[in-house]
Parts: structure tokens; sequence; C-alpha cells
């Protein structure tokens, strides 16, 4: 066995897919520092199941992926394939190649495979550790790996040995399996409190169980006690219906009686009823005629109230003149023109008086400017004398810089003297616009004011008008709702068809409506009409003939409901009627749906004035005569009250009229509501257009004061540039003076130069002349200066009355044409008052007569409704009868509703004592009255509690008990009683006892034989332990004598002459013990490791693990530059201990050393250019051709 190939693709330094083919023998890898060499190590270890990310020198383990360079990026993941040949099966897998891979993702996952198929990495330590390749490692020595064998513990060394030996594995899976036994035993402590505890609840439920077995003897007692009481109640309830149903027969012919009382008391009150409803025509047209002349009354006031109101607020309204009167503005302009050429005429004085003070200013400054030359010319002659030549030439000097910087000065105050006129005259010529302006903007505001004040005062009187319409509509808003109310009481109170619903709802199609509804009576024949028709009025009008056998068999087979159906029928029709009467078909006009009917009803039936005449014509000539009381006579005698009905009729007609007057209130209503409808939007409109002139106003009057601080602002401006022009004016003439002094000096200097010694020496010249002329010079420029300031006020002061002069005639243009306007407004309101006048007086002309018939209708609806309230009187005298005779009926009715509630209470109680029965007893009543009645015998219980002696019993053919007791309910109450004492005396019994103290012994049992098997298995995993453990204590032994016997060797090789052994920390426990390394050098007493030098150290490192090579040989072994500490003659002795592992062992060597790649049968060497990635070049050596 040995490795065959290694492909490293994304790991470390190796970007691209490197492929490493291995022989038997040594294969050494050589490179630069810095190529790459170790990465070869760390694949190894890392595809072989290293998971140590410090081990393969790195922070963490995606480490290992290649990070990318500057020319290369970083690859998202690192793949490892390790080819192993396995031909003398040393691995225990069927394959003679066995090729292990290992894949890490940059995003943490990782892939293992084995020949291609994926696996766990625990399967892979597996595979290897059996060939001695553990999860140690120690077959690859890295860098640095020497020295942590040498600072190895005890126990650590011991695990080289192991792992070589292939019992590491043994004791990773025993420390496994404790642990799982040590949580094994928590699980087993849990079962064994379950057991417990399951064992303690088995008592108690036992004495449940024995409750339940009692309860049952119990609650059959209970059961039979029960039945036979629901028995005897059930009984007792069917005695009770019996009697109720006597005293129900007798109450039913009191009343009888009392219903005959009310039939008299309601034919009273009929008769009443009927007067009223004569009368209620009448009384109905005088309350109408009343309402529509009250109403008429109330549109006229109304209409005259607003007449007056508008012909107040148009006499009362007066637009404010909120301007100043034109005539006036005028005449402040004429004013401002005259102080204007005032004005112009005090500038041209100033302009002369300007020119005046220039003139002798120039004179005055000449006057100075000679005494000035003269006096210093004397007094320089004089000073030059003293002072020499030299110094004079220096004050030359000087004279010409003074000439040079006055002359600078001169110019700069004129740049200011200029640039101030500038802006003076720019300032003036936009104040002039800005004052014209902020006239034209005040005179612009006056009228918006105005319009202001208008809109509001129209606003007023439109609101005004609004509120009247609207308060106009109140009133007959109301009345209309009154109508609604009668017209909707008048409706609900004509009979419909609603006791027919039942019959006719199936062929609702085919009626045509009432009868009543078809005809129109004329007024005051409402009773005849009634009396003739006999109750037809109600009758329903059928579409076909057939109609009405089709409702007869639906009456016939059950159908509830009572209805008369009107067919087409022939009129038959008398061929002379006696002289005084009439026909009644002539009181009425029918529908033609309803004529044909109609005709056939009154055929033969007529009218007379009075009684007297239908006596006479009933009796004389044999017919039906009918009066307009209401009273039908026939041959055979009157019919009292056939027409006292008449209500049906009566109110029909009214409530036509009222249908009429709640038409003509709702027109009346619209017509108010239009009217303040159309107040509304002129409202609206006048607040919009006094928003509109209030926005206006509000922008005038900002345009205004706008425009005055602009004005104030340039005015403000032009006067402080003036002021500027004025100062730099002065500046420059005071400049000017400098320069010319200047140059006087200067022209006198050289005067001085030139002529200093031709002076003769004379006294010093006096100088009061010069300070005379000096101070009238000074005089005559402020005199100058103050002329000049005076011309400028003065030509701003008429420009400024100028402009006001205009602005003031264009104030007065605009308010004479606003005073024209508001005259044309004021003239139009006088037409408008004098209109709403004329409206005002025609509307009192008509109020007075419409008042007298307002109060005449008045009077009459007062006659006609106290005539009214006194049959009132006598209708409630006879309802109050009525009543109480309809209260004696309903106290009859109530008892005998009490008995039938009696009876169904019964009933009730009857159906719950039979739902108790099932429910509780699963007995049908009849069942449980039959088996259990009163008037079965009660078996005698006996003593002792015998559950057989039900059984034994003595029954008949039946099977019905003979023997017993009777009957005896308060025997049967204390029986049951005292069997739900005694059931109360057990407590709540658990029904479920029995069935859960099975169960749970049963569980108890189960648990109990499982706890036996898991303290079974527990004791033959121990057992299992210990055998282990005499493997491995056998093993371990027999590898550390083979170890220690080589080290012997390998150190006499490795230090001639020296001294070196392995020992045990602890023989007695071979088990856990240690172990230590001792060694001495040739020529040196110490065996302490830590007192070696550092070759020593390695050598001696290098000796151990050599040992455990020779001891448990291993198929490769790989060591990463072991050799480098080493000088010559330690490398060669260490080399001749690597030509004895060659025999049996693979090594791949990473080396520097020139002697190590001697003993080589393959070079591999290991570059890195620039771009940080690794190549890899081999070569195969030839020893025997060498």
């Amino acid at each position: 066995m040995y490795l065959k190939t290694l492909t490293v693709r994304g790991f470390k330094s190796f970007a691209s897919a490197t492929t490493f083919e291995f022989e038997p023998g040594v294969t050494a890898v050589v490179g630069p520092n810095g190529s790459g060499k170790s990465n070869v190590v760390d694949a190894l270890a890392w595809v072989m199941g290293e998971q140590g990310a410090k081990t393969l020198r790195g922070g963490k383990m995606e480490d290992v992926i290649f990070a990318g360079t500057s020319d290369r990026p970083a690859l998202g993941r690192a793949q490892v394939t390790l080819t192993i040949d396995n031909t003398d099966g040393a691995l225990p897998i069927e394959y003679t190649e066995v090729t292990i891979s290992r894949t890490l993702f940059r995003s943490g996952g990782s892939e293992y495979a084995i020949n291609g198929s994926p696996c766990r990495l625990l399967d892979i330590q597996e595979l290897l550790s059996d060939s001695g390749l553990g999860r140690e490692m120690h077959v690859i020595v890295g860098q640095g790996q020497l020295d942590r064998v040498l600072r190895a513990t005890p126990e650590d060394r011991r695990g080289f040995i192991e792992e070589a030996a292939g019992i590491l594995k043994h004791r990773r899976r025993k420390e496994k399996t404790l642990r799982k036994l040590d949580a094994t035993q928590a699980n087993l402590q849990r079962l064994e409190d379950l057991t417990q505890e399951i064992g303690k609840q088995l008592k108690p439920l036992g004495k449940q169980a024995a409750a339940a077995r009692r309860a049952r003897t119990v609650q059959a007692t209970v059961r039979d006690a029960r039945a036979r009481l629901l028995a005897d109640d059930l009984v007792g309830l069917e005695d009770q219906a019996k009697t109720a149903r006597e005293a129900l027969e007798q109450l039913e012919e009191l009343r009888r009686a009392a219903a005959q009382a009310q039939e008299g008391a309601a034919g009273e009150v009929a008769r009443l009823e009927a007067e009223a409803a004569r009368s209620a025509p009448e009384t109905a047209a005088a309350r109408t005629t009343w309402y529509e002349l009250a109403r008429l009354q109330e549109r006229f006031k109304a209409l005259g109230s607003l007449a007056q109101e508008r012909r107040r607020l148009l006499g009362a309204t007066e637009e404010p003149v909120g301007g100043e009167d034109p005539d006036r503005l005028e005449h402040r302009a004429a004013q401002s023109a005259q102080e204007a050429q005032q004005a112009e005429q005090a500038v041209e004085m100033a302009a002369a008086a300007l020119t005046e003070a220039g003139t002798a200013r120039g004179a005055a400054e000449s006057a100075q400017a000679q005494e000035d030359a003269r006096l210093t010319a004397l007094l320089r002659a004089v000073a030059d004398r003293r002072e020499g030549l030299a110094r004079l030439a220096g004050q030359v000097g000087t004279a010409r810089q003074r000439v040079e910087s006055s002359e600078g000065e001169r110019l700069r105050a004129a740049q200011q003297r200029d640039a101030a006129r500038q802006r003076h005259d720019e300032a003036s010529q936009a104040l002039g616009g800005a004052q014209e302006a902020a006239t034209d903007a005040s005179a612009q505001a006056t009228e918006p004011t105005q319009r202001v004040a208008r809109e509001r005062e129209l606003l007023r009187a439109a609101r005004a008008e609004l509120t009247q319409a609207r308060e106009a509509v109140g009133p007959l808003a109301e009345r209309r709702a009154a109508l609604e109310a009668r017209v909707q009481v008048l409706g609900e109170s004509l009979p419909g068809i609603e006791g027919a619903q039942e019959l006719l709802r199936p062929h609702a199609e085919r009626l045509l409506g009432v009868l009543g509804d078809k005809i129109t009576v004329r007024a005051g024949a409402e009773a005849a009409v009634q009396a003739a028709l006999a109750g037809a009025e109600r009758g329903v009008i059928a579409a076909d003939p057939q109609l009405l056998l089709d409702v007869a068999d639906a009456a016939a087979s059950g159908v509830a409901g009572s209805v008369r159906l009107l067919g087409a029928g022939s009129a038959t029709e008398q061929a002379s009627w006696p002289t005084g009467l009439g026909r009644v078909s002539e009181l009425l006009t029918a529908d033609q749906e309803a004529a044909g009917i109609v005709d056939a009803l009154l055929s033969g039936i007529a009218w007379a004035p009075s009684d007297a005449e239908a006596a006479q014509a009933a009796r004389e000539h044999g017919l039906v005569v009918v009066t307009m009381d209401g009273h039908r006579w026939d041959p055979n005698g009157v019919s009292i009250g056939a027409g006292n009905d008449t209500a049906l009729l009566v109110r029909r007609r009214s409530l036509e009229e009222a249908g009429t007057e709640l038409e003509a209130a709702r027109t009346a209503e619209a017509a108010a509501r239009t009217l303040a409808a159309e107040h509304a939007p002129a409202v609206d409109a006048a607040q919009a257009r006094l928003a509109d002139a209030e926005h206006h106003a509000r922008a005038a009057a900002d345009a205004s004061r706008a425009a005055g601080a602009e004005a104030q602002r340039l005015e403000s401006l032009s006067l402080h540039s003036a002021q500027d022009a004025q100062r730099a004016t002065l500046a420059e003439a005071k400049a000017a003076e400098q320069v010319a002094l200047a140059h006087t000096a200067l022209a006198e200097l050289m005067e001085r130069l030139e002529a200093a010694q031709a002076v003769p020496a004379e006294q010093e010249p006096s100088t009061a002349d010069r300070d005379r002329l000096a101070h009238a010079a000074v005089d005559s420029r402020a005199a100058e200066v103050e002329a000049r300031l005076s011309l400028r006020t003065a030509e701003e002061g008429a420009r400024r009355l100028r402009e006001r002069e205009r602005a003031l005639l264009r104030a007065a243009e605009a308010e004479r044409r606003a005073r024209e306007e508001a005259q044309r407004r004021a003239a139009q309101r006088a037409r408008k008052a004098a209109r709403a006048e004329t409206v005002a007086h025609a509307v009192e002309q008509a109020l007075r007569p419409l008042g007298a018939s307002v109060e005449a209708a008045e009077r009459a609806v007062q006659q006609a409704e106290e005539a009214e309230r006194r049959r009132s009187v006598e209708l409630e005298t006879s309802r109050a009868r009525l009543s109480a005779a309809s209260a004696e009926l309903a106290r009859l009715l109530e008892l005998a509703h009490a008995d039938e509630l009696a009876g169904a209470d019964r009933q009730a109680r009857w159906e719950h004592l039979a739902e108790r029965a099932l429910s509780e007893l699963s007995m049908t009543p009849e069942h449980l009255v039959e088996h259990f009645g009163p008037h079965r015998p009660v078996p005698v219980e006996e003593e002792g509690g015998d559950k057989w002696a039900t059984l034994r019993q003595e029954v008949d053919q039946d099977g019905v008990p003979t023997g017993g007791v009777p009957f005896d309910r308060t025997e049967q109450e204390k029986r049951l009683k005292r069997a739900e004492r005694d059931l109360s005396t057990l407590g709540r019994v658990n029904p479920l006892a029995l069935e859960e103290f099975a169960a749970l012994e049963e569980r108890h049992g189960y648990l109990t034989g499982q706890l036996a098997d898991l303290r079974r298995s527990r004791q033959d995993l121990l057992e299992l332990v210990r055998e282990v453990d005499e493997h491995v204590r056998a093993v371990f032994a027999e590898a550390f004598d083979d170890t220690a016997r080589e080290f012997v060797k390998v150190f006499d090789r490795l230090f001639p002459g020296g001294e070196g052994r392995l020992r045990l920390t602890d023989p007695s426990d071979m088990l856990t013990t240690g172990i230590e390394v001792e060694a001495r050098p040739a020529g040196k007493k110490v065996k302490r490791l830590s007192l070696l030098s550092g070759g020593e150290r390695s050598l001696t490192a290098i000796a151990l693990l050599v040992a455990i090579f020779t001891a448990r040989p291993s198929p490769f072994y790989v060591m990463d530059e072991v050799e480098a500490a080493l000088d010559e003659r330690n490398l060669m002795r260490l080399l001749s201990v690597f030509s004895d592992l060659r025999q049996h062992s693979q090594l791949i060597i990473i080396t520097h050393q020139k002697h190590t790649m001697d003993i080589a049968d393959a070079l591999y060497g290991v570059s890195m250019r620039g771009d940080g990635v690794t190549k890899v070049i081999s070569q195969r050596l030839d020893r025997e051709g060498a």
C-alpha cells in the first residue's frame, strides 16, 4: 500500500489543478522558501481528515481556499483528491485503488467521497485508522512537529503508539460507549422513578375500583326509585288534565253570553260613528276652505313683508362716498402748481446767487494767492540763506512728491463726486416715477374700498331675503307633514282583503281590485249607497266566473279565510218608478271594470228623500228603497243602520280630498323651497363678489403701501447721494487747493534754489495781510457751497411739487368717475324701491277682504268642531259600555287562555317528564307507567347486598314481579334519598377506576420487565468494555515493548555512544500510563530533554518517531524539513535511517538539503512566480544509471 497520486485544485496557493504522481521509495519536494512546498503536506493532512485550522496554519477553515491575487480572482472552493494503491489489501475495502476526495466551499459546506461515492468524514477516518493512519496523523511530520513531539505530555506520546498500533479507534469507541452509558444511566434512573411512581398509584386506584363496584349497586336502587317517582308524576298529570277539560266547558258557556252583550254595545257605537261620518265631509270641507284661505293669506303676508323689507333695504342703502371731493383735489393741484412756480423762481435766484458766490470766491482766492506768493518769497529767501543750498534741494524733492500725492487725492475725490452725482441723478429720475406710481396706487385703492362697502350691503340684503324665504318654508312643510299623516291614517283605516290572503294568493293575477275603490259617490249620498250595496263595496272583483268556483273549492278543501267575490252580472231595469223616487245608480259613478257589477247590484233599488216616502214605495210597489240616512226599506220591513257603516265611503272621499290637499301643499312647499333655492345662489354670488372685492381692496392697499415705501426709499437715496456728491465736491476742491499749493511750493522752492544767493538779508515780513485774505477766501468758498446746496434743495422741491400736482389731477379724475357710478346705482335702487312700494300697497289692499274670509271660514270650522265634540262625548259613553262588555269578554277569554296555558304547562311538564324518562332511564312514558306505575308492587330489597337477589324474585307470565309491597310515594322518596345519601357518602366515584386500575397494573408490569432488560443490557456493555480494555492493554504493552526496543537501536545509531530509552510513567495501569523519553548523548550526563541542544532535540524526536515507524510500520510517511536543523554528520546518520525505512514504507520529504535529494527516487520542484500561484515540475531519478 502506498500513495499513488495527489490532485490539488484551489487549495491554498494551488489555483489550478495540480497532480503529484508518487512511487514507492523516497520522493523529495524541493523549492525556495514561500513557494508552497508545505502546502503539499497540508493538502495530504486535510484530505485524510484533519479538522484543525491551526494545524493547517490558518485562522479558520475557509483560509485553505485560494484567496486570489492581483491577476487572478479568488475561487469559491478547494478540492483535494488522494489515490492510494491498495493492492495488498491493507485498507479494509474491496478495491485495489482507493480514491479519497474532500471539497470545501466558501459558504462553509463540505463534501467527502470514497471512490466517487459521497460519505462522511468519520467513514474516511475509520477506513484509514485500520492501517495505522489515525486522527493524530503521526505519519505526517510537519514543520514544528518535532518540537511538538518533544513538548508532548506522556499521555500524548502514548497516543502516538496507540495510533501506530491501530488501537486508538478502540479507545475512542470505548469513550463514546461510556458517554452513551452515562446518558443511558440518566434514562434508567427516570425509568426507575416512573416505575416507583406507578407502584405508588396502584394502591389508591385499587380503593377507587372497590368504591366503583359499590356505587354500581347503589345506582341501581336510585334508578328504580327514580323510575317509580317519575311514573307517579305522569299519572298525576293525566288526572289534572281530565279535571281541567271539564272546567273549560263551563267557561265556554259564560263566554258566549258575554259576546252577545258586546254585540249590542257595538251596534250603538256603530250608529254614533255613522252620524259622525255623515258630518265629517262638511267639517272637512270647511276645514279645507279655512286651510286654503289661511295659506293664501300667509303667502300674501310673506309677499308683503318681502316687499316692505326690500323697499326698506333699497331706501336705506346709500353707498358711502369714501373719496375726497374732486374739486378740492383740483384746487389742491392748482395750489401745488403755484407753489411749483414759486419754487422754480427760487431755483433761478439760487442759481444767480451761486454764480455770484463763485465769482467772489475766485477773486478772494486770487488775492490770497498773490499775497501768499509775495510773503512766501520773502520768508523763504530769508530762510534759504539760513538753511543753505543743500537743505533747499531736499525740500525741492519733497515738494515734488507732495505734488504727485495731492494730484492723486484730487483725482480720487473727482471720481467719488462723479459717482455720487450719477447715483443722485438715477435716484431722482426713479423717485419721480415712484411718486407718480404711489399717487396712482392711492387713487386706485379708493374704488376697491368703496366696492367692498357696496358688496357688504348687497350681501346683507340677499341674506335677509333668503332668511325670509326659508322662514316661509316652515309652515308649509308642517302643513304638508300633517296632510301626509292624515292620508296615511285614512289609507290604513280602509278595509282590505287581509282575511282572504290564503284564499286569494294563488289567484292574484285574476283579481281586478276592491269594488269600493272603483266607484265615486256624490257628496252626502254615502249612507244611501252604502245601504243599497249592503256590504258589497268590500267585495273583490273577479276577472272571470271560473275564479268564483276555484275559490269556493279552495275554501271547501280547508284553506282558511273569508271573502266576498263579485262577478259580472246582468241588470234588470225597472220599467217605471213612482213619483219622488230616484235611481241609486245616479248617486255614483263607476269605472269600466265595475260598471256592470254596480248596475247589477243596484238594479231595482231606489232612493227616497224621507222614510215616509220610502216606506210607502216599498209597501205599495214592492221595491227596495233607501234614504239618505242609510235606512233600507223593503216590503218586509226596514233595516235601521244598514248604512251606518258609511265610514268606509266617507273615509274614501276624505282620503281623496286629503290627497288633493296634500298635492297642493307639496306644490306650495316646492314653490317656497324653489324661491329659497333661488335666493341661495344670490347669497353665494354676493359672498363671492364680496370676497373678490376684499381681495382687490387688499391688493390695491398693498400696492399703494409698496409704492409709497418705494418712493420714500428713493427719496432717501436721492438725498443721501446728493449729500455724498456735496461732500465729494468739497473734498475735490480741497484736494485741488492742495495740488495748487503743492505746485506753488515746488515753483517757489525752485526759485529759491536759483536765487538763494542773490537775495539780500532782510528782516522777517509781516503776515497780517495774508491772514486777512485767507479768511476772506475761506468765507467765499463756504458761501459758494451754501449757494450750491440751496440750488439743489430748490430744484428738488420744485420737482416734487410738479409731481404732486400731476398726482392730484389724476386722483380728482378717478374720484369724479366713481361719484358718477354711485349716482347711477342710486337711481337704479330708487326704481327698485318704487316697484317694491307698489307691490306692498297691492298686497295690503288684497289682505283686507281676505282676512274677513279667513275669519268667517274659521268660525265655520269652530262650529263644526263643536258639534263633533258633542257627538264625541256621546260616542265615548257608548264606547265605555262597549269597553266594559269587551273587558268582561276579555276576562273570560283570559281565563280560557289561562286554562289553555295551564294545559300547555301540564303538557310541557308531561313532555319534560317523558324526556327525563328517555334521557335518564331510557324508557318511554307508556313503558314507565306500565311497569313502574303506582299500581305495581315495589320489590323488597334483601339485606347483605346480594346482587343476585333480583333474579331470584317470583314473576308472572309477563315477567312482572308478583311479590312486594304497595307503592308509597313517601317511602319511595325516602328510599331515593337514602340511596343518594349512600352515593354522597361514597364521594366522587371514578367510573373508569376499574379499567384504569387494570391498565395501570398492566403498564407497571411492562415497565418492570423493560427496566430489568435495560439493566441486563448495561451489564453486557460494561462487560464488553472490560474486554476492550483487556485487548487494548495487551496490544499496547506489545507495541510499547517493540517501540522501546527500536528506540534504543535508533538512538544508538543517531547518537553513537549515547544512551536513550522509553519508560512508563505508571506501569501498573497499562490503560492510562504515559511514556517518558530519556536521552543522554555521548559524553553528557544530562537526561532531561529540555537541556539538550536544538539539533539533539530534533534527533531525539526523530529517533522516537522512527522507533514507532519501525515497530509498527505505516504504508507511508510525510516529513516536512525535519532535517533542517542538523549538521552534515547528523544528517548523514538520519539519511541512513531513512534508507532503512524506505524498505517497507513510502517516504515523502520536503527538504532543502542536497544530501536528502541524493537519496530520493523522484524529485518535485515547486516554484512561485510573481502571480502568487504555485507551479510544479517533476523529475524521476535513475539510480541504476547513476
